[in-house]
């Protein structure tokens, strides 16, 4: 008998993984469920995705990619750990924490699936207490809510006390109000995981990275590095990586945060105006609670979206039931969002009377 099928201790499964984008029925024409920049051509880094040379491996060290990284963000090039994609660092991480002896891991309420199914992967039990945990998660801004997260300071406290703190900054360059709740000199002390694909609104490319706190055992980061599988970025996350770290692509960016200003405010209109309640967010997204009218659930009223080519996140898997995500999107976008909202109200009342 194999040994994997003979462990006496039978691992249980964990509630199935959701996702926005796409799914059964393809892409979305109009995708409100994924939190990626919305905002037009990308033409610096879609160019160097398109022009990248899949022909060949890349550099197995990754040594140009990495040198860039390191000089991005001012830091050792010892310091930059590639990844597949966050989920995969995720996953990695939580592996050498419980080889390392961590038993316990501590979630924000409302946080990314993936953190918790490592967690569960590797036998690490969630605790309540910030004080009791090896490892530690926190997202700012936070998903699905897009804002500051909760208890930073009781987080930093706990990392300052000697626990693993991870800080998954996905959505900072994304930001449209706020600021982080660490200063320069608390994030050198923590894990930054980055994953600029949603940014540069290129999903599609799986590619991220972590940058280590400063002074973080070489021996633990060599560790890291023999965990991971030969060549996790293939050469068309190598271009979106590089295209990253390129001062036009940041000065794009930097100018795009106010078209996505303009059309959450102009989002947000819509959505109280269809009587939804929206949670406040920093972010180019937000959470909502649809006002959904008697013997209707909210699955029956995505589908009916989803069926008019529209999709939004359903956030129960975030522990948040009754709400959904949004991305901000183009006003075309928004027009066909309240457009299918109308023909999903207008066909439960025919079927309701």
């Amino acid at each position: 008998m194999s040994l994997l099928l003979a462990q006496p201790n039978a691992f249980q499964p964990v509630l199935p993984r959701v996702h926005g984008g796409a799914d059964r029925h393809g892409v979305p024409r109009h995708d409100f469920s994924v939190n990626s920049h919305a905002g037009g051509q990308r033409p610096m880094a879609q160019a160097a995705v398109a022009m990248a040379d899949a022909s060949c491996y890349p550099d197995a060290r990754y040594t140009a990619l990495r040198t860039q990284l390191a000089s991005f963000h001012g830091v050792s090039l010892q310091r930059v750990q590639l990844a597949a994609s966050a989920s995969e660092f995720i996953f990695r991480i939580t592996a050498v924490a419980a080889q390392h002896g961590a038993s316990t891991v501590w979630l924000p309420k409302y946080s990314y699936g993936d953190y918790a199914q490592a967690a569960h992967a590797h036998r690490l039990k969630t605790v309540a207490s910030l004080g009791e945990a090896s490892l530690l998660w926190a997202c700012e801004p936070s998903s699905p809510l897009g804002q500051s997260q909760a208890n930073m300071a009781q987080w930093w406290q706990a990392v300052d006390g000697g626990a693993t703190g991870i800080l998954d900054r996905a959505y900072e360059p994304l930001r449209l109000a706020g600021a982080g709740s660490l200063s320069d000199a608390q994030l050198q002390r923590v894990w930054q995981l980055w994953t600029p694909n949603k940014a540069l609104g290129l999903t599609g490319v799986r590619a991220a990275y972590a940058i280590a706190p400063v002074n973080y055992p070489s021996a633990t980061l060599t560790q890291l590095e023999q965990l991971c599988p030969s060549w996790p970025i293939g050469a068309h996350g190598v271009s979106l990586l590089t295209a990253w770290t390129q001062a036009d692509v940041q000065a794009w960016l930097a100018g795009s945060l106010g078209t996505l200003r303009l059309w959450k405010s102009q989002q947000l209109a819509l959505c109280e105006a269809m009587a939804w309640t929206c949670l406040p967010s920093q972010t180019n997204f937000y959470v909502a609670r649809p006002n959904l009218p008697a013997g209707l659930t909210l699955a029956e009223a995505l589908n009916g979206l989803r069926a008019e080519g529209i999709k939004l996140r359903d956030t129960t898997s975030f522990g948040l039931p009754d709400h959904v995500r949004l991305s901000v999107q183009p006003p075309a976008a928004q027009c066909a969002l309240q457009t299918a909202w109308r023909h999903v109200m207008a066909e439960h009342q025919k079927v309701a009377s």
